[in-house]
């Protein structure tokens, strides 16, 4: 094969294993396990095999200045808030719908352009932006039941603490290795939940029988983080970032796939209309930046 189909097959591999993040989520609540449990094992099991890995190829070393305070404030508030919403969000919503709203983060990148820079505004922004937000209306709109409100709402937080952490790290990575910047945001953001899970009594770690629990953080730590992060930026290097982000817009159907081939999740009618407009808005963004 050549390397962009490599390159293509390393980014749906990755979209495949984020994807699965909501059922394991899903998975983890059901045997008790709180928020803060879960996203502190997730981080800590996904940090010691990044860090294994960029010893293994003699590229670990810890970053300094701005750019290791840049890592913090990028793992606490960025990929912590982002993923701290996911979580919340799985208690009123479908893994599918989840991740469907969590798409809506281009479109909210959009918006910050709309009204930082103006000039960069085109036809075809506006338009991405409609699809994407009124995908999600329709969804809500259509089934509201299904679409609890308050979990929309909770998403749309996640969105922005995505688009946040998307626009910081373009400019850290201007100085930094984008594996050895990640290496530093999860550990960051693990810390920042054992603190929230401390202080709410919440964190609890698993006792040694409980082997279920524990393979469902392994699980997720490793196949649905610490993997799809080197399987993405393995595929970015090949075929770049703008078709590594069009390709990886298939982690939404995936997320509604397994949700109900594995949580036998209702699939509707305007979950897959809206879901289809989120990813068509995401697409002109992508074809347009």
């Amino acid at each position: 094969m050549n390397e962009r189909t490599v390159g293509i097959a390393y980014v749906l591999a990755s979209a495949v294993g984020f994807g699965a993040v909501g059922i394991f989520g899903t998975l983890a609540s059901d045997l008790g396990l709180s928020i803060p449990t879960v996203l502190v094992f997730r981080f800590l099991i996904a940090t010691v095999v990044l860090w294994l890995l960029l010893g293994l190829r003699g590229r670990a070393r810890p970053l300094t200045g701005r750019t290791f305070g840049w890592a913090i404030v990028l793992g606490i508030a960025g990929f912590g808030g982002m993923s701290g919403f996911y979580f919340w969000g799985l208690e009123y919503l479908t893994a599918g719908l989840v991740a469907i709203v969590l798409y809506t983060y281009p479109a909210i990148i959009v918006t910050t352009t709309i009204l930082s820079n103006p000039s960069r505004v085109s036809r075809s922004l506006v338009a991405a932006l409609c699809l994407s937000l009124g995908g999600v209306a329709l969804i809500v709109g259509a089934d509201p039941a299904g679409a609890d409100p308050r979990g929309v709402l909770i998403m749309l937080a996640g969105a922005v603490s995505y688009a946040g952490y998307v626009m910081g790290s373009e400019r850290v990575l201007e100085s930094a290795d984008s594996e050895l910047l990640t290496a530093h945001v999860l550990p960051a953001a693990g810390v920042a939940f054992l603190a929230i899970g401390v202080a709410m009594e919440t964190f609890a770690v698993p006792s040694a029988t409980e082997t279920t629990a524990w393979g469902v953080l392994a699980a997720l730590a490793i196949l649905s983080t610490a993997v799809p992060i080197l399987l993405l930026y393995a595929g970015l290097q090949r075929i770049g970032a703008s078709r590594a982000g069009i390709v990886s817009t298939a982690e939404p159907a995936v997320a509604v796939v397994l949700g109900a081939a594995v949580l036998s999740e209702s699939v509707t009618a305007a979950t897959v209309v809206g879901g289809g407009l989120v990813v068509v808005g995401v697409l002109l963004i992508h074809r347009r930046t």
